[in-house]
């Protein structure tokens, strides 16, 4: 089994936001197929088969900087090791619509990274970059840029990104980090990105800080 966390802050007021691209992701995932979703574990989960393999998706129902609390405990249970757990999360280093992935490294300044990495103990997950870019100018700090929704001209490149980690994600279950980098990780992400390996079927405390 592997678990895929994409990272969010819950409720109506952050849904649509640059900071909640993760969720989007990981909602991709599920194509036409409306995931079942649970409540533990202080987050939504559901599961998924891809290429033969049962996959674990959550996203914590924590506010983004406690994130790893649900991480850990829905890994814990199920015994998944740091190796076989995939995080997905938004990126103001990477320009709006460009995804990448990586194992290990530090967080970026992103807190619900920071909270996987400090409840897991190890940096040695995979990270699925999302781009959203940064505020140009003397533009909104960074924390007010990410609860920001997109605009309209914003929503084709999005949608191409969301569908994009959806692909990492596929490969990187079928194939490993080597085939998802190979398919995702070169300059200007293709606008139709269909996976090498088609899906095969469907089947702690709370705060107030929401970055």
């Amino acid at each position: 089994m592997k678990l895929v966390c994409g990272l969010g802050n819950p409720g109506i007021r952050y849904a649509g936001t640059r900071h909640n691209v993760g969720f989007m992701a990981v909602e991709a995932l599920f194509e036409s197929s409306g995931p079942s979703w649970t409540e533990k574990w202080d987050a939504r989960v559901a599961r998924l088969d891809l290429a033969a393999c049962q996959v674990l998706v959550v996203e914590p129902q924590t506010f983004m900087n406690l994130s790893g609390f649900a991480v850990v405990r829905a890994a814990g249970f199920y015994r998944i090791p740091p190796e076989d757990i995939a995080v997905i999360h938004d990126d103001i280093d990477l320009p709006l619509g460009k995804v990448m992935v990586k194992v290990g490294g530090g967080d970026g300044g992103h807190k619900g990274v920071r909270s996987v990495i400090e409840q897991l103990g190890t940096r040695d997950f995979v990270r699925v970059r999302v781009g959203v870019g940064r505020p140009e100018g003397f533009g909104p700090e960074v924390v007010d840029y990410v609860l920001q929704r997109f605009s309209d001209a914003e929503e084709q490149d999005l949608s191409e990104a969301v569908k994009t980690a959806s692909v990492a994600i596929r490969e990187w279950v079928a194939g490993g980090v080597p085939m998802a980098q190979n398919r995702v990780n070169r300059r200007g992400n293709p606008k139709r990105c269909e996976p090498s390996c088609p899906l095969e079927g469907t089947d702690g405390p709370k705060d107030r800080k929401e970055v």
